[in-house]
């Protein structure tokens, strides 16, 4: 992954929402030790404080629990924490961006529906 050193969007939520990808992907498994924030730091080329900021934010969600001493480890809720909060934040912040320029644009629904269905068939979505 590549940070966006340039863009609005904060380094320590990047890696956060990095982290979260992995998860996603079960590159993390629940109960496996992610990162420290030492290892993303040099991973990243980023200061140590901002990596350990991102791991907080997880941490706040719940998404991450802390063994003291050990690091930080995946919790048994955080691909559906995720899931949830990408669906109703995300997701559905994008999708309101979508209906606002449907609606500039006089589209009826069912001509977004279709735009929608031709889209995941030219991205072969493996959605259901």
């Amino acid at each position: 992954m590549m940070l966006d050193t340039d863009g609005s969007k904060p380094i320590y939520i990047q890696i956060s929402e990095w982290i979260e990808t992995e998860i996603l992907r079960d590159n993390f498994l629940v109960h496996d030790k992610v990162h420290s924030q030492y290892k993303l730091a040099e991973m990243f080329n980023i200061n140590p404080a901002t990596a350990a900021k991102g791991l907080n934010v997880l941490a706040d969600e719940n998404i991450l629990y802390d063994k003291r001493g050990i690091g930080k480890f995946v919790s048994e809720t955080a691909k559906k924490t995720i899931q949830d909060k990408r669906k109703n934040q995300i997701l559905k912040g994008l999708l309101k961006e979508i209906v606002r320029e449907a609606s500039h644009l006089q589209m009826e629904q069912e001509e977004v529906f279709s735009l929608l269905k031709e889209t995941y068939k030219e991205m072969g979505s493996g959605l259901k």
